[in-house]
């Protein structure tokens, strides 16, 4: 698997700690880029599928440095990925470039019952022609991501689009806030399907299965079962 750009930005995020990121499992030896342990490395195994969709994420500090992290994940699937560590007084300009090319559509894909009073709410993804869909996901513990909506307002424009899973999420590698709180790769996938991209969806869904089975493997000493 050739580099993507959560690879590189964990390079980066790396490159300026000033001190060691001790992770639980630390000791383990870990795929720099998959973060599975060695013996369950996933890089070999591709899930990239054609998209007409992309995807940028909005990731808490340290966020992009865990091992359990699946925003990494949407990189492996869609070409079109993108990863910015958020900064409350000076947001990347970068960022902020890719949010408002006139080639994409931005959605912003969170809870509604946070947006702001004059935030435009959807529920379906209806794209205006020669636009690509952009969803942009923040990337942290629940705590986390309400902090960072809250204290962006280049965020507070853009229209919020609101999902509700339906069934319960299937990530086991971290506890979650709420029962019906999803990874971010699974909510990436939910939207993906309504952006007309079954293909990546299941594509996406499937490296989600493949990542959480040897994750946990490699976590309790066990072959995985797939």
């Amino acid at each position: 698997m050739l580099p993507h750009a959560l690879h590189l930005l964990r390079q980066q995020r790396l490159a300026i700690s000033r001190r060691p990121f001790n992770a639980r499992g630390g000791k383990m030896q870990r795929c720099d880029r998959c973060m599975l342990r060695e013996i369950y490395c996933i890089c070999g195994v591709s899930h990239r599928t054609p998209c007409n969709a992309a995807v940028l994420l909005l990731m808490y500090d340290d966020e992009i440095l865990k091992p359990s992290n699946t925003g990494r994940l949407i990189a492996d699937v869609i070409a079109d990925t993108s990863g910015y560590i958020w900064a409350r007084n000076e947001p990347n300009e970068e960022l902020l470039a890719k949010i408002s090319d006139p080639q994409y559509q931005p959605f912003l894909v969170f809870p509604d019952e946070y947006a702001k009073p004059e935030q435009p709410v959807v529920h379906q993804v209806a794209v205006a022609a020669g636009k690509t869909p952009l969803f942009i996901l923040i990337d942290g513990s629940w705590r986390e991501a309400r902090k960072i909506f809250s204290k962006s307002p280049y965020l507070h424009h853009l229209p919020m689009l609101s999902i509700c899973p339906k069934t319960l999420s299937r990530y086991q590698m971290r506890v979650a806030a709420k029962e019906n709180h999803l990874a971010t790769a699974e909510v990436a996938a939910m939207v993906l399907e309504l952006a007309d991209c079954p293909h990546a969806a299941d594509a996406l869904n499937e490296r989600f299965d493949l990542f959480k089975e040897r994750y946990l493997a490699g976590k309790m000493s066990r072959e995985p079962k797939f």
